[in-house]
């Protein structure tokens, strides 16, 4: 199964167009407060190099629900807007 986690903040306009887009096309995401899953976020930004919001990690889980597949994808790094975000977790789900 493909999993869509986003990476986001309270009062973050980007984050907040992100889910409106992925929930209008039908995509399914876990959202993730970095205020809340701080260490992961911190983790997230360490591998990346980048602390911009909204975040995103595609992963594929195996039969034993275990990540393989990991891709992190963050703003001005990866994509340059949200709909661009938007197209590479498209393809991913599609692939």
């Amino acid at each position: 199964m493909k999993v869509t986690i986003v990476y986001t903040m309270k009062g973050c306009p980007y984050c907040t167009q992100i889910k409106e887009e992925f929930t209008n096309n039908n995509i399914l995401f876990i959202e993730r407060d970095i205020d809340v899953y701080e260490e992961e976020y911190e983790e997230f930004s360490k591998k990346t190099n980048n602390e911009y919001l909204p975040a995103l990690m595609l992963l594929t889980l195996d039969d034993k629900d275990e990540p393989y597949n990991v891709k992190l994808l963050a703003p001005d790094r990866d994509y340059d807007d949200i709909y661009e975000g938007l197209e590479m977790v498209k393809k991913y789900i599609l692939d």
